[in-house]
């Protein structure tokens, strides 16, 4: 006889007993994903006033519009970095703290830092325009190049992570990577006019930093050079550090947490680097040879194409 719909929600509910995965049944809740992207959005919004919207915004109605927007996104993150703090308070609030003040206070702090990071988001359209001659425009860059909105997520989301905001940061960074290819981790620091041509595949780990004036092809890694250590390895220096007006090209791996990429280099295409290199180094992989020949004339036998 085919299961019946009792018999299913009893072997399912058997199966949270056996493996947990249950959003703190009867008690406290993880911030919701949903709610997270929602606020990411108006939060984009915020930072690029219009091009995130629908309708068309008249000047006269900017301060209204944004104000109404600001109360909304006030409310709404104040909620979910509540839920974060009672699921793991930082370690330099009491118990004791009254974590719904705390709460208030760390959105307060966060939207008042919305003017900054709009300023470091300003050098970045600016580092794509100007380094890309595909690019027709300022506007364009903002409203069609993933890698701006993948940047401004992760800049929003550093600053959470700087206050020690659970959860929320990683949320919003995998949110926008699951939308353009970037996984760019909250914990990175990055510097100013920051570009990455393309985007699809770039990997920035968590204690990354990257100074101003870099810029990556797709496919660029910057990661530890191993995880087998696990849960020890939490706080340490993983991910290499990238200084300033540095290239890097398509493919390119780099790790450590003691590896340096000095001043004004250029690391080629597929380069996989684990050592630093001095300031105005160019670094490039020799090991693969390219071949080019003369097509010779060919013919099918069987179906499958050979040469003769």
């Amino acid at each position: 006889m085919p299961l019946t719909v009792t018999q299913l929600t009893d072997r399912l509910i058997a199966s949270y007993a056996r493996s947990g995965g249950i959003n703190h049944l009867d008690g406290k809740n993880l911030p919701s994903k949903q709610a997270i992207a929602d606020i990411t959005v108006d939060l984009l919004r915020l930072l690029f006033p219009g091009f995130f919207d629908e309708k068309l915004i008249h000047s006269s109605e900017i301060k209204v519009e944004t104000a109404a927007l600001i109360d909304t996104v006030l409310g709404s993150l104040e909620d979910e970095v509540y839920k974060s703090l009672e699921y793991r308070p930082p370690e330099e609030y009491s118990k004791k703290a009254d974590l719904r003040h705390v709460a208030h206070t760390l959105t307060l702090g966060f939207l008042d830092s919305l003017p900054r990071v709009r300023e470091l988001l300003q050098t970045d359209v600016e580092a794509a325009y100007t380094g890309d001659p595909a690019a027709l425009s300022k506007e364009e860059v903002i409203v069609a190049y993933p890698c701006i909105e993948a940047i401004a997520v992760q800049r929003l989301a550093h600053q959470l992570y700087l206050d020690h905001v659970p959860l929320i940061p990683r949320i919003m960074t995998e949110w926008a990577h699951a939308r353009t290819g970037m996984d760019l981790h909250p914990g990175a620091q990055i510097g100013t006019h920051f570009f990455v041509d393309h985007c699809t595949g770039t990997v920035i780990g968590e204690t990354s930093i990257i100074g101003n004036h870099v810029k990556m092809y797709q496919g660029v890694g910057l990661v530890a050079k191993s995880l087998a250590a696990g849960q020890a390895l939490r706080g340490l220096k993983r991910h290499p550090r990238i200084e300033d007006r540095v290239t890097i090209y398509a493919g390119a791996t780099i790790m450590g947490g003691d590896t340096v990429v000095g001043e004004g280099s250029t690391i080629g295409a597929n380069v996989f680097l684990t050592n630093s290199v001095p300031a105005n180094s160019l670094v490039v992989q020799e090991d693969a040879n390219v071949k080019v020949m003369k097509k010779k004339d060919r013919t099918q036998k069987g179906g499958a194409e050979f040469q003769i």
